[in-house]
């Protein structure tokens, strides 16, 4: 008998433990209200019972008008045999708001079951009142949001989508946020197609966005709206100049007022009806300027924002043949993915690999934020000693809009005789020491020889009357060519014209390079470099001022044909998508370099064909 009752005690602890983690006080509020208004704020405790709730004689931003009142809810289940239940005891104050602005609405404290429990806080935003809002009647909370929209058309003002730049003038790679931003006052029946416009002329970075993010009040021109952000971009502008952002479009169902009544129970009900809208966005030009070029450092690596530079070598002291690494970690915000690896200047007895290199960042309002870490793995060959100079690191400073450069100290290797050298031969060293044997005994010279008359002169001979003739008439040829080519220069258009094939074959050169060297985004960056220069050279105008609709006008005046016109857009396109796209196959780089110069050289034959 007395092991039962032992058994019947430990049973109801174990229960009353149970139900004791199962209690839980969690507070509930309206996320927004308007200033004037009354909200209910309920402190709901569930799993047990309590009394004597605990909250601040005074919260920011409301005044306490009642509670709290006192309300309890019990619940029980049966299901497949086993029954739950469920007490809930609701704790409810009515709050007017008596400011505008966003407040935090405070913790409460309550006993239950002998023990502690204190609730979170919440966030409310009290909007002002919307200047459409009928007059507040005695006893009755003012309107929130109101409408225009009648007789089946949606008014401008209930509906629209707004691009919201951070900033619309900016330096070249400097950060700036836009935001597309959906305000509406209406209901919702249904969402069509949604088309953001194409950022040409920007790199861009998408911001992740909750797909269970709800819609928030906001105050905009005196109204009240639900707004949401559907889509926000983080964008790096790659070129000045003015460059215009189009309109976004969003085709939206909304439900509104067809200006009929029905009676009913309750009194006089519209009738609703569906209304099909397309949204637009309003065209934003952003304004970027150049980057300066007094005081730009030579070696700068078209880092833009505010960062930090942070050097480390794995080991000073080695032997021969043993793997040392130089980490290079660049920590800020800005342009981070866009920054070009630090030059290192290695020893000539030392073998270097391509460095590796991870981005660890995140998106913010400033740029991407975070670190770049570059590797540099290199083997000393043979031993003593070695110097690797500082490896500086220059960079655009946002806050103080002038450039910086931070440098490492210089790093002195001293290395050791690897002591199983000659055991095995290494034959992956591509800079191997040349052998030179000096000889203290020249070779005696052999073959055929020849002699000359002592009594022959070169004065008065025919070499001697063409050693005067030849530099005349060179001069006279030189002078009239000369005189050609500065009528030339003087005009600087026919001059950039004539010079467009040379300079983009330079850059084409260059991009083989890359495209051999496996180096994509340097690839894809010369490619558009050189599309863009030579049809900014040979149509004489800025390359700030050139867009696809002005290039395929300018190249029908010159007579280019629809196809090569096609194919330069698509080298355009292809490249701006390609230098940011996850991964490109080198079959797709070797297609997009080959189009290139088939391209220009098409276009160099069609215009000699018309001249």
């Amino acid at each position: 008998m007395k092991r039962c009752s032992f058994l019947l005690i430990l049973l109801l602890i174990s229960v009353s433990k149970i139900l004791a983690d199962d209690i839980s006080f969690v507070i509930n509020a309206p996320a927004s209200t308007v200033k004037g208004a009354q909200i209910q704020l309920q402190y709901i405790l569930k799993g047990g019972s309590g009394n004597n709730i605990q909250i601040p004689d005074e919260i920011r931003g409301f005044d306490i008008l009642f509670g709290p009142s006192v309300s309890q809810v019990y619940s029980s289940s049966n299901i497949n045999g086993k029954v739950s239940s469920e007490s809930n005891t609701t704790f409810t104050y009515v709050l007017m708001a008596n400011a505008e602005g966003t407040f935090t609405l405070p913790a409460a404290s309550i006993k239950a079951n002998g023990k502690n429990y204190r609730s979170g806080t919440a966030q409310i935003k009290v909007l002002p009142p919307d200047k459409n809002a009928q007059p507040q009647q005695p006893g009755r909370n003012p309107q929130v949001i109101t409408q225009t929209s009648k007789e089946g058309n949606v008014s401008p003002d209930d509906a629209f989508v707004r691009a919201i730049f951070s900033k619309t003038k900016v330096k070249e790679q400097e950060a700036v946020v836009v935001t597309f931003r959906f305000y509406t006052v209406l209901n919702i029946r249904d969402v069509g197609k949604i088309q953001f416009p194409e950022f040409e002329g920007f790199m861009t970075e998408d911001f992740d966005m909750a797909t269970n993010r709800q819609m928030t009040a906001e105050h905009y021109k005196g109204r009240n709206y639900m707004a949401i952000d559907v889509k926000k971009t983080l964008l790096f502008p790659q070129r000045s100049g003015k460059i215009t952002i189009p309109s976004g479009t969003m085709e939206i169902v909304f439900e509104v007022s067809s200006g009929r009544k029905v009676q009913t129970f309750f009194g006089p009900q519209d009738v609703m009806t569906e209304a099909k809208k397309i949204l637009k966005t309003t065209p934003v030009t952003v304004d970027i300027s150049a980057l300066p070029l007094q005081d730009k450092p030579a070696n700068f690596s078209g880092a833009v924002g505010a960062f930090t530079f942070t050097p480390t070598i794995s080991s000073q002291k080695v032997k021969a043949n043993d793997a040392v690494t130089i980490k290079l970690n660049i920590s800020g915000t800005g342009n981070l993915k866009l920054i070009k690896n630090p030059e290192i200047k290695f020893p000539k007895d030392i073998e270097t690999y391509d460095p590796q290199v991870k981005n660890d960042y995140k998106l913010t309002e400033n740029g991407l934020s975070g670190t770049k870490t570059i590797e540099y793995m290199f083997i000393p060959r043979y031993p003593g000693k070695f110097t690797i100079p500082p490896i500086e690191f220059s960079y655009f400073d946002t806050r103080t809009n002038t450039y910086k450069t931070v440098s490492s100290p210089s790093y002195e290797l001293d290395v050791d005789k690897d002591p199983n050298a000659g055991k095995n031969v290494s034959t992956s060293y591509s800079n191997q020491k040349e052998l030179e044997i000096n000889q203290d005994i020249r070779y005696i010279k052999t073959g055929n020889y020849s002699f000359k008359n002592p009594n022959d002169f070169f004065v008065g001979s025919l070499s001697y009357v063409l050693c005067y003739l030849i530099p005349l008439a060179l001069f006279i040829i030189f002078s009239i060519v000369y005189r050609k080519q500065i009528q030339a220069n003087a005009d600087i258009a026919l001059m950039r014209t004539k010079k467009a094939n040379k300079v983009a074959t330079k850059r084409l050169k260059l991009a083989k390079q890359y495209l051999l060297t496996h180096k994509k985004d340097n690839f894809y960056e010369e490619i558009l470099r050189a599309v863009w220069g030579y049809l900014s050279d040979k149509l004489t105008i800025p390359v700030a001022d050139l867009n696809r609709e002005n290039i395929e006008t300018e190249l029908r005046k010159y007579g280019v044909g629809d196809d090569i016109i096609g194919t330069f857009i698509n080298i355009l396109d292809t490249g701006e998508f390609a230098r940011y796209a996850p991964s490109e196959s080198d079959d797709a780089m070797d297609k997009l370099y080959n189009d290139t110069v088939n391209a220009i050289g098409k276009m160099e034959n069609t215009i000699k064909k018309i001249k």
